[in-house]
């Protein structure tokens, strides 16, 4: 397939995947296994030499994951990928591999609350730190916060829940300017609607959980990168010195344009052990296969919400970026599109008791936490996904004490409108 340059709807149905190499197999087959066969001490070495590609045991690789991987890679347009258990792994490690022995991470504080609290309150621990940007829309506050011992820029491409989108372009630049990697959190928009590696990004880390599963059913996380950083700059000498785990080699020359994700499986993956199992990698490319159909009528629903929150009496504001006047709609333009994703926010236009109402009253929406999925959601994320964060951080995040979030499934257009409709007017009685 890599041979090839065939366009995303083919990519997301064979991406990565040979049947050749799996008896014929129409389907991605479940290597459902601990371990592997060796075969012989001389396979071994060989392996373990990084002379042959093989796999020893699933916590470092398997046949069904490695075609999540591959897959993942050649719709994002990179060199390499890794999937693990869950999104704040993937987040966490990517973070760790840069800042490893201690460093700085520049971010915004308009985060999904556990990429949140994993950069105040856990990565401290470890000697990493972050630095905040006061103005998430304004480039030059990432400038503004970056020290002579930053080691990457971490931000989503779409805010959760302010749903605001990242200059990519120019916070690249500024990354690149003073020698270190920026790390988008893709998971909104997936690489159907935005690819990130091709305004700059270097590092692009999913929650398969999301959109790209599409169902609701399965844990993952993903971690891509482009190969194109230098991590020889002298930033990041542990990638270049001698590794223990490639019997005392250079990672950075075996592997010039997949060091990122081969350190992370062989280090932290193999050490920390946030496993994605191969049934659950299986549920994922299943996921992947309808991805684009699913995003498109999604995004297409999310438009027709939008325009009918935008215009209802209940509603103070809404925030998403293809709105008149949103704050975003020139981001909107250049990097998404084709659709501004399948999330936005809106502002309750009454008091906490009339929310309660509202969200107990929903009866096609589905009141839980999650996102991406092929049915429709809502949360407050104030109570929520955001809830254990002081009322300053949540204001600073967008979860506003009114604000309510809706992820838009596939369902039919009118039943949603119905179904809002009729949640709103028991909450204003």
């Amino acid at each position: 397939m890599s041979e090839k340059n065939y366009r995303f709807e083919t990519l997301q149905l064979r991406g990565g995947y040979d049947p050749e190499k799996h008896n014929y197999a129409s389907a991605v087959p479940i290597y459902q296994t601990a371990s592997f066969n060796i075969g012989s001490i001389e396979r071994l070495r060989r392996i373990r030499g990084y002379e042959e590609k093989g796999f020893l045991y699933t916590r470092s690789g398997n046949p069904t994951i490695d075609v999540l991987e591959k897959r993942i890679a050649a719709l994002e347009g990179g060199t390499a990928a890794i999937a693990v258990a869950s999104g704040m792994a993937a987040v966490a490690y990517s973070i760790l591999n840069v800042a490893e022995g201690g460093g700085e991470i520049v971010a915004p504080a308009s985060l999904y609350a556990g990429s949140f609290n994993l950069l105040k309150h856990t990565l401290p621990a470890f000697n990493i730190k972050v630095n905040w940007v006061e103005d998430p829309n304004d480039p030059e506050s990432y400038r503004k916060a970056i020290t002579p011992n930053t080691k990457a820029i971490f931000a989503e491409t779409i805010g959760n829940p302010l749903i605001n989108i990242l200059d990519i372009e120019e916070v690249a630049k500024v990354a690149h300017e003073n020698e270190i990697p920026l790390i988008v959190d893709n998971t909104f928009p997936t690489p159907h609607l935005l690819r990130p590696f091709d305004f700059g990004a270097d590092i692009v880390v999913y929650s398969s959980t999301k959109s790209i599963g599409g169902h609701g059913t399965t844990l993952g996380g993903l971690i891509v990168e482009n190969g194109k950083f230098n991590w020889n700059n002298g930033k990041f000498p542990h990638f270049t010195r001698l590794d223990y785990k490639a019997q005392n080699k250079n990672l950075y020359e075996l592997f010039p344009t997949a060091v990122f994700a081969t350190r992370v499986r062989i280090h932290y993956l193999s050490n920390f052990g946030a496993v994605l199992s191969p049934f659950d990698a299986f549920l994922i490319l299943q996921g992947i296969e309808t991805l684009s159909v699913r995003l498109d009528r999604e995004v297409k629903n999310t438009e027709e919400i939008a325009k009918y929150l935008s215009k209802h009496t209940a509603v103070s504001w809404v925030s998403y970026p293809t709105i008149e006047d949103n704050v975003n709609s020139g981001l909107a333009k250049k990097y998404l599109p084709n659709g501004a994703g399948s999330i936005l926010s809106f502002g309750f236009n009454g008091n906490q008791e009339e929310i309660d109402t509202f969200l107990d009253s929903l009866e096609v929406f589905s009141f839980l936490v999650n996102v991406g999925d092929s049915k429709s959601l809502a949360t407050q994320p104030a109570e929520t996904t955001h809830g254990s964060l002081s009322d300053e951080d949540r204001e600073k995040a967008g979860a506003f004490c009114n604000a309510i979030r809706l992820s838009i499934g596939i369902e039919n257009i009118q039943d949603l409108i119905d179904d809002l409709e009729q949640a709103f007017i028991k909450a204003k009685k």
